[in-house]
């Protein structure tokens, strides 16, 4: 089972305005999709994956990571 967990932060003004810029020319994109995918790329460059449950954890988030670029369903990932 997925959850959503919504996050409220705050960015910065010229984020904010390349991220527009960037929706309004790729419309296959949302906001949700971009955040996702640039959280889930975060975590996996600067991860740790030296026990188990680290391991698990990049496991986890590069699966969000491909499903964020690719738009697959984590059944088709499996």
């Amino acid at each position: 089972m997925n959850a959503t967990i919504s996050i409220l932060a705050e960015i910065p003004e010229e984020l904010h305005e390349s991220l527009k810029n960037y929706l309004e020319t790729h419309p296959e994109w949302d906001q949700d999709r971009v955040f996702s995918a640039a959280l889930s790329l975060f975590l996996l460059q600067n991860g740790n994956n030296a026990t188990p449950e680290a391991s698990k954890s990049y496991r986890q988030a590069a699966r969000v990571y491909l499903e964020s670029l690719f738009r697959y369903s984590a059944s088709k990932l499996i």
